[in-house]
């Protein structure tokens, strides 16, 4: 009777947090919008997945001649189980109204509601597609009967999976709580595995290429028949269907056993946590107090617009989570690391150099000014009600930038040089460094104005505000192309390849002044933004 009690309380607490979840994703226009871009995105390789799984169920003849098979049914346990604890440390395991719910229902009925929720947040996003490409190809294999067995063998091993996903996340929380020191390291280590392996996947394709490896070959040894074996029972009924093995009724057996108990280690893990948060804040809240002054040195302390960017400088230093955002920039730089490997001699240094500048100019505008109402949110009401004006505010943001991007993107043209690089390329380079990184900062802070974000995400149990992803997206694209272009027109210019005809002229002039004039045009429209900024 308590279960069942449970049970129906937690029906009602995952139907509650999924609804809010969808009002997350459409509460106004900006989240709509980006929503749709990500649909339209995936949506569009879908369209060229579901015709390519209806040709192999088409061509299938058995289970070992669908491709990667065996890695992919191995790899699908353990996706599924790091998203979980991904998801739980986003969201801090916690639930609206939390003091309010755990005084009326019982802290077990709390988990399997947030559970559920998450289960039905993982089908809006995965299952939806994955379901569509089940039924292309039961639909080439002729046997709709698959659709109804593939969900049949997915939900133990989703409900598992979820369990015990949410009790790994809420175990690391813990961890984290007890050990600020281990959050620290683990911030910057799991920062430091994350570009490791975008970087590591670049090299990957090129080193395959190179020595003619056999990729089926490298994931058979990550191949767990067992799993294997429990996955192909939705082939059952289906003309490749394969003797049912005794080791992949062991694998239902188990998972059917463990979830119970997974939910038992989530129940206890949840009520160590959430009945020991106010005491871990009060904590936090004194070791976050600061007895010392402030004093900006030079030059930042010559003018009013230096000191807050120095203010800027100091409270990145102490809260590093709100620069999470940067990380985008390695998705678009680590496809790089393959051309470099393969370039030498003086192309090398330039390269080298053109990588420092296009990466000095991305932190110039993304480090401080994607998102300059939204950080600056808690304290508005103090600094629109001060004699400084919003021009002295928005310029400290752009001294912040410049101070972030301009040594990356000029350090790195003068360090090319020992990589071979001519000096006067490099002195080039980094002139046209110091000029984009101007122009990034004052186009960063008018669309970051445009489009401010102020709710605090929690990840890893830290709060932080973060730009929005349709501004970064924007940001990226418009700087990253006008960057390579800039360095495009200063390399023809230094090797006497650019003859200064009408054509040649027009297009610079055109550069320039679009340039200047739109990031000039952001600048005014961000002071625009602070000066006409009502507090509610």
């Amino acid at each position: 009777m308590m279960i069942q009690r449970d049970i129906r309380h937690g029906l009602r607490i995952s139907r509650a947090e999924f609804v809010r979840s969808l009002r997350e994703y459409l509460r106004d226009t900006r989240r709509f919008v980006g929503l749709g871009i990500i649909i339209l995105f995936f949506g569009g390789n879908l369209i060229f997945a579901l015709p390519a799984a209806y040709a192999i169920g088409r061509t299938a003849r058995s289970v070992t001649a669908i491709p990667f098979f065996g890695p992919a049914a191995t790899a699908i346990p353990v996706v599924l189980v790091l998203l979980t604890i991904l998801q739980t440390l986003e969201r801090a395991g916690s639930i609206e109204a939390e003091e309010l719910i755990l005084m009326t229902v019982h802290p077990r009925a709390v988990v399997l509601g947030l559970i559920m929720a998450e289960i039905g947040r993982i089908f809006l996003w995965f299952g939806l597609p994955i379901g569509a490409l089940t039924i292309a190809f039961a639909l080439g294999l002729g046997s709709p009967l698959l659709v109804v067995t593939a969900w049949l063998i997915a939900l133990p091993l989703i409900c598992c999976t979820a369990v015990w996903g949410y009790a790994g996340g809420l175990g690391v929380l813990r961890l984290l709580r007890q050990l600020p020191s281990v959050r620290r390291i683990l911030k910057v280590g799991g920062t430091i595995v994350v570009l490791g392996l975008v970087v590591v996947s670049q090299f990957l394709g090129y080193f395959v290429a190179e020595q003619n490896v056999s990729i089926q070959g490298v994931l058979s040894g990550f191949t767990f028949e067992p799993v294997v074996d429990y996955v192909a029972l939705v082939f059952v009924g289906t003309p490749i269907a394969q003797p049912t093995a005794a080791s992949s009724i062991a694998v239902l057996v188990t998972l059917l056993a463990l979830t119970p108990i997974g939910l038992t280690v989530a129940t206890r893990q949840a009520v160590s946590l959430w009945f020991s948060t106010a005491s871990s804040q009060r904590k936090s809240q004194r070791a976050t107090t600061s007895n010392g002054g402030f004093t900006a040195p030079q030059p930042f302390a010559w003018t009013s617009a230096g000191r807050i960017a120095w203010g800027l400088l100091v409270r990145g230093g102490r809260q590093p989570q709100q620069f999470s955002h940067l990380q985008m920039v390695v998705f678009f730089i680590a496809p790089l690391g393959a051309t470099v490997a393969g370039t030498s001699g003086e192309a090398l240094g330039q390269l080298v150099a053109g990588i420092g500048v296009v990466l000095g100019t991305y932190l110039a505008g993304a480090t401080f000014g994607l998102n300059p109402l939204g950080d600056d949110r808690p304290q508005l009401p103090l600094l629109l009600l001060t004699e400084t004006e919003p021009q002295t505010v928005v310029r400290g943001r752009l001294l912040a930038g410049i101070a972030v991007g301009i040594p990356v993107a000029t350090l790195a043209p003068v360090a090319s040089i020992l990589l071979g690089t001519p000096p006067l390329y490099a002195l080039a380079f980094a002139v046209a460094g110091i000029g984009t990184c101007l122009a990034a900062a004052l186009f960063a802070v008018g669309i970051g104005a445009a489009y401010p974000i102020y709710e605090e995400r929690e990840l890893w149990g830290t709060k932080s505000v973060v730009p929005s992803t349709l501004v970064l997206m924007v940001y990226l694209f418009v700087v990253g192309g006008g960057t390579a272009l800039g360095l495009l027109a200063t390399w023809f210019a230094v090797a006497g390849h650019s003859v200064l005809t009408l054509v040649f002229g027009v297009s610079v002039s055109m550069y320039l002044l679009l340039t200047v004039g739109v990031s000039y045009g952001s600048y005014r429209y961000a002071i625009r933004r602070y000066r006409r900024y009502t507090v509610a």
